[in-house]
């Protein structure tokens, strides 16, 4: 599914005489092509002009794909002398913002997204070169690549909780990258990876880390508003949006901030936004009422937008398209959310279980405290803390086990992560496809993302949550206001990470790490909050109101006709009381995702492509010596 015109893409072709076959195929739906320094195609694709970023010095040069401040003096200073491109993790040290980086020097290519995974990088076999593209459906259609009905079968697994399953490619012969990795492209075609990143030591205390943070958010933010004109931002009255709130309206640009009133009278949350309206006046704010847009589930009956990969907000498309719609309405050019915020700022029980090792008085002081909120047993939480699994004899045990129970997303695991489970309504076959997905990844023996189980836990969120940020900024892109989440940012990420674990997550403080980085920036009662609104209640509504279309989407499911889902099983799942939120909720979004994009994929091999006009030769500009 190449995406839809206007949607930004690009694809990173080898320095080599042999790459113009595949440079050809490219160019039959690209826009734009920028050269290397030896005239042959480099970058091929779609993108507006502010979010490319290019630079030269001799032979070598840099492209920053994305948001980002740098000028081309500053890459220039940078890439200058440059013979390795693994080393392109050095270039931009420091540099704010979210992008693709991608270097061509000495012959050699390198390219790399980021840590988050808002940014990806996929690549395949075309024409007989190694090709790689920031989007995977791009090279997919290109080889015509089939769908790895096991991977999908796997995508029906609750996202969060293993990166790899939801980092692996949808399509046969395109491979993904893990964020943390580069590709280097060679010109005899062949191609290797590089790890660039690596999580900092969390070695840092609360004060010193709050300072890291605070200047980490303030360059994420002014990236997004130094260009001046209008921007948009969630005011959701949570501590995350409102934070960026008040950044934002530090900077260059004009602020419109949006509030979407809650369908649930006992949630605070427009009460907060009202109040941290009250104390930005020079913003101007927008509220919508519940009634004024789509509810959750709608448009299930049309046709889904064309996303590279399912995704579980999908659930929510006519709603967000409408909020899409309102900020555009109102001038803005970039529409912030403050999605990542929680992934980032609230507890997770892995600091329990390294804090015991480092501080073992400390932890069960710290054990005491969240007993109760728990509800287990000073006996299963200690053999909890002492259990030591190894992470690919954890995922081999997660394999064996996805059928065993629900989920329970309140369970305090001090493991890797909470045990997945399949839904109810997956067939035998499903279950042994996504079995063998796990074995398969356990069998290369990965390293967790990172030693610690407090920040591998982390980083398996905030990757999980840049993945559906990703799909998100896909579509609603086309309606003409990009979103953008700046927690997501490298900067960002390795600030919170670089903390040590067990200050962020002090009992009895919320969020005490953002809370002590905004503080000078918001206002001190707001910053003071300790509760938090949720959306159960327009899931709900969503749910019931749009019942009937779920029922029908059984009725004509491809899951089904795949083997992958039971109708009967899912309709008796729809039709039953639901005990909590997450029985349902959770799993039917997964599926949802998987689904509709099954649909919208069917819909779009079935339409006719038009060619792209003739792609535009893009040079990059001289630079003074």
């Amino acid at each position: 599914m190449m995406p839809m015109d206007g949607e930004m893409w690009f694809a990173v072709l080898p320095d080599a005489d042999a790459a113009q076959a595949a440079a050809d195929a490219l160019r039959r739906r690209a826009a734009q092509v920028i050269e290397h320094a030896s005239g042959r195609p480099w970058l091929v694709g779609e993108w507006p002009a502010d979010q490319m970023h290019l630079a030269g010095a001799g032979a070598a040069k840099v492209a920053v794909i994305g948001r980002c401040p740098a000028t081309a003096a500053d890459l220039a200073g940078q890439v200058r002398g440059l013979r390795d491109p693994a080393r392109i993790g050095s270039l931009v040290v420091g540099l704010p913002g979210s992008f693709h980086l991608c270097v061509s020097a000495g012959g050699q290519v390198a390219v790399r997204g980021v840590i988050s995974g808002m940014r990806r990088v996929f690549h395949t076999r075309l024409a007989g070169v190694e090709v790689a593209a920031s989007r995977a459906d791009v090279l997919a259609e290109l080889v015509e690549a089939p769908v790895e009905e096991e991977v999908l079968a796997a995508r029906l697994l609750p996202v969060g909780l293993i990166a790899q399953v939801h980092e692996t490619s949808m399509w046969r012969g395109v491979r993904a990258l893990a964020p943390e990795s580069l590709l280097l492209l060679h010109a005899d075609g062949s191609w290797a990876t590089r790890r660039w990143w690596r999580p900092p030591d969390p070695v840092m205390p609360l004060n010193e880390g709050a300072v890291a943070l605070r200047e980490a958010l303030i360059g994420a933010v002014d990236s997004c508003t130094a260009s001046g004109g209008t921007i948009s931002a969630d005011l959701s009255g949570g501590l995350d949006s409102t934070s960026l709130c008040f950044l934002a309206a530090q900077g260059r640009a004009n602020l419109v901030t949006l509030h979407y009133r809650t369908l649930d009278r006992f949630n605070d949350d427009d009460a907060w936004a009202t109040r941290a309206a009250e104390e930005l006046p020079v913003a101007q704010h927008l509220t919508i009422n519940a009634e004024q847009v789509p509810r959750w589930f709608s448009g299930l009956t049309t046709v889904p937008p064309a996303l590279e990969e399912p995704g579980g907000w999908i659930r929510d498309t006519e709603r967000l398209t409408a909020v899409a719609h309102r900020v555009k309405a109102a001038g803005s050019r970039l529409h912030l959310t403050g999605g990542g915020g929680d992934e980032l700022f609230c507890p997770t029980p892995g600091y329990l279980h390294d804090l015991i090792r480092s501080r073992p008085l400390t932890a069960l002081r710290r054990l005491r405290a969240h007993r109760p909120m728990w509800r287990q047993s000073y006996i299963t939480l200690l053999r909890a803390l002492v259990e030591n699994t190894p992470y690919d004899k954890w995922l081999t045990r997660c394999a064996e086990r996805l059928t065993t129970g629900p989920l329970d997303l309140n369970d305090p695991s001090t493991s890797w992560s909470i045990q997945p489970f399949m839904p109810v309504w997956a067939t035998p076959e499903a279950v042994a496809a996504a079995k063998r997905v796990l074995d398969g990844i356990a069998r290369q023996a990965p390293e967790p993302l990172a030693p610690q189980r407090a920040a591998h836990q982390l980083l398996v969120m905030i990757r999980s949550s840049g993945a559906s940020n990703r799909l998100l900024q896909q579509g609603i892109a086309r309606h003409g206001v990009p979103f953008d989440a700046p927690y997501h940012d490298d900067a960002v990420i390795e600030a919170v990470l670089s903390v040590r674990s067990h200050d962020w997550s002090q009992s009895g403080t919320f969020k005490p790490l953002l809370t002590a980085a905004m503080t000078g920036i918001a206002p001190a009662p707001i910053l003071r909050r300790v509760t938090k609104g949720d959306y159960a209640a327009e899931y709900y509504a969503g749910f019931h109101r749009h019942r009937r279309d779920l029922l029908d989407l059984i009725e004509d499911s491809h899951l089904a006709r795949m083997g992958l889902v039971d109708s009967d099983a899912f309709r008796a799942a729809l039709l039953a009381p639901q005990r909590n939120f997450s029985d349902l909720a959770v799993p039917l979004q997964q599926t949802l995702g998987c689904e509709m994009w099954l649909r919208a994929a069917a819909h779009h091999q079935a339409s006719p492509h038009p060619p792209a006009p003739a792609a535009e030769q893009i040079r990059t500009p001289p630079i003074n010596h």
